[in-house]
């Protein structure tokens, strides 16, 4: 249940002018075509962030937040690394994350009512039926 008292973490003013500015920026589309494709994603309870792997299995990705950092390794079955670095606009180590793969695609989840650790960690990856 949502608690309209509890005011988000983060502006939605300036979640919407980073969005806007993480979508034109030139080099976002860079990363698209020579690491891997990222989209975001704003729900009314998580933002997600959603990377296209393929080649890849669950066991060949980590992910790492710091701070408002979302950092993801991947490996390609041929051996070839490949990353991305996320800096939101807001703390993501101070809400809960978790991540999942299925089918070439990573998801992962912040939470954007459930709080994290506060702590930079790694997440770990379930794979979806």
């Amino acid at each position: 249940m949502r608690d309209d008292n509890k005011k988000p973490s983060y502006s939605l003013d300036e979640m919407e002018k980073w969005l806007e500015y993480f979508f034109r920026d030139p080099f976002t589309a860079y990363l698209d075509q020579t690491q891997f494709r990222i989209d975001i994603f704003d729900t009314e309870s998580h933002f997600i962030l959603e990377a296209l792997l393929p080649a890849s299995s669950a066991s060949d990705i980590k992910i790492t937040i710091e701070q408002s950092s979302v950092k993801i390794f991947g490996q390609t079955k041929a051996g070839k690394e490949r990353s991305r670095t996320v800096e939101l606009p807001f703390i993501v180590v101070k809400k809960d994350v978790t991540a999942f793969f299925k089918d070439a695609i990573l998801e992962i989840y912040i939470s954007k009512q459930k709080l994290g650790s506060g702590l930079n960690r790694d997440i770990p990856i379930k794979e979806s039926d």
